[in-house]
């Protein structure tokens, strides 16, 4: 592959190899956009916290990193639940090596652990796509990896916000907290797969108990700086007929109704 990169560069001029050796130039741009609704309690949320910053700091994370064809990425991180939580945006920061992970992974730690209500993943989405338009990036990947525990059901509908997103060149991953039932018949992982997952190569990958949270976590965050994918999910979601997006809107107006 830098074979490959160097002959192109030498075929393109002077000019494009200092736009590839800028500083701008990494393998992807990362949203990690995790969910801290109330249906998880205080617990839960505080192992998917130390699962995200035990990952951060691990030498397979590292590793992927290094192993990338540029060597670096760009990452930035959110809570969300009704609507992304201001207060916990983690800035926009490159890293290269382990120090440079283990300074965002300390930010991280350091922030207050706090939930909210309702659960609006067409948020989570619209508020990452807008971090990665506006970002000085130039990353060969763009992906926000969504993190949650139900279906949308709050603000705009999840499919059409997806859509527009993947449209823009934008890959969204998920993560299916399965720890309780989720509300959607077909299981979240299926939920995930239909509505809310998108773009070359996307994925979901369920957790089913808490104590899978940190593997899980870094999993993903492996296969998205890789640009791998996991093995293909179970044939019961490849064969069963595609969800109902709006599922978590109708059960909540039924809630209400009642």
């Amino acid at each position: 592959m830098l074979a490959t990169l160097a002959m192109l560069l030498s075929l393109t001029g002077g000019q494009s190899q200092t736009v590839a050796l800028s500083g701008n130039q990494v393998d992807v741009e990362l949203v990690l956009a995790v969910d801290t609704s109330r249906s998880m309690d205080y617990e839960e949320v505080r192992i998917q916290r130390e699962g995200y910053v035990s990952a951060l700091n691990h030498p397979d994370f590292i590793n992927a990193v290094r192993g990338g064809l540029i060597g670096k990425i760009a990452i930035t991180y959110y809570e969300w639940a009704g609507e992304v939580d201001e207060s916990s945006v983690l800035a926009w920061q490159v890293i290269e090596n382990a120090e440079d992970a283990k300074a965002f992974a300390d930010k991280l730690a350091a922030r207050p652990i706090d939930t909210q209500r309702r659960t609006s993943i067409s948020a989570a989405i619209s508020y990452g796509a807008t971090a990665l338009t506006n970002n000085d990036f130039q990353g060969m990947r763009r992906v926000i990896d969504v993190s949650g525990d139900g279906p949308n059901n709050i603000g705009e509908a999840v499919e059409p916000v997806r859509d527009k997103a993947v449209e823009a060149g934008i890959i969204i991953n998920g993560l299916a907290i399965m720890l309780r039932p989720s509300g959607t018949s077909s299981g979240l992982d299926k939920y995930y797969k239909d509505c809310v997952i998108g773009g070359p190569g996307s994925f979901v990958l369920p957790v089913r108990d808490a104590k899978d949270f940190a593997t899980a976590i870094r999993r993903k965050l492996v296969l998205e700086v890789s640009d791998r994918q996991p093995e293909p999910l179970v044939q019961r979601i490849a064969t069963e007929p595609k969800m109902d997006c709006l599922i978590g809107e109708i059960q909540w107006q039924q809630f209400l109704d009642r």
